[in-house]
């Protein structure tokens, strides 16, 4: 696979979408210089970056859709960091322990579109940085079981709102009854998708539910 790398950079070569540097869509120093997310969000759920950076909006725009999937490893290191920054303080404090990783899941019509769940990319990527495995993944917990119009297309928040309503359902509700989880999706924008999994999640039993995002 290596080797495959290399011959595919010689004849495709990547470029940093912020400084036009070989490499990385995404280079860790344009990363670096990125601005922490200010704007205010609901207190359990941690967004990483301000997505009004230009650098960052058009990663996330071309990691959600146009296939640049390599970018869920730079993406995944940034969360991965917050997760952890969060998690030394709810062991302790909350007895936060073995949380279940959960994707926000795709519609199986725009699953099938897109060819991918950016959000699960992002989680197996999360997973290979666990090394001391804090969390387990679980792909199949949460399912998008109604067909929504996307979220980005609705400027609205009453209408955002309704739109996700009932939208998702827990696969094995005896699975997660007690357990604590923890939310992964890429774009943090009214929050009532996070919301709405949230809900479903405690409805089902689930004991405290925390989320991460890239951008806000």
């Amino acid at each position: 696979m290596p080797f495959l790398n290399t011959i595919l950079e010689l004849f495709f070569p990547v470029y940093c979408v912020g400084c036009n540097s070989s490499g990385k869509e995404l280079c860790q120093n344009c990363i670096a210089e990125m601005p922490a997310a200010e704007r205010e969000s609901a207190e359990w759920i941690f967004p990483a970056f301000d997505y009004r950076h230009p650098p960052l909006k058009k990663a996330l725009w071309l990691f959600k859709y146009k296939g640049k999937k390599n970018l869920a490893e730079e993406f995944a290191g940034v969360v991965y960091g917050k997760i952890m920054e969060e998690l030394s303080e709810l062991m302790i404090m909350e007895n936060f322990r073995k949380p279940f990783l959960v994707p926000i899941p795709l519609s199986k019509n725009r699953h099938r579109e897109r060819g991918y769940n950016q959000a699960e990319l992002i989680c197996r990527e999360l997973l290979k940085l666990d090394t001391d495995k804090n969390f387990t993944f679980e792909n199949n917990i949460l399912i998008k079981s109604k067909n929504t119009e996307h979220q980005a297309r609705i400027h609205n928040r009453a209408e955002r709102l309704q739109n996700i309503v009932g939208s998702f359902t827990v696969k094995n509700p005896a699975g997660i009854k007690g357990r604590n989880i923890i939310l992964i999706d890429d774009i943090l924008t009214t929050g009532a998708t996070l919301s709405e999994a949230r809900k479903t999640l405690k409805h089902a039993g689930a004991k405290k539910i925390i989320a991460f995002t890239v951008a806000h």
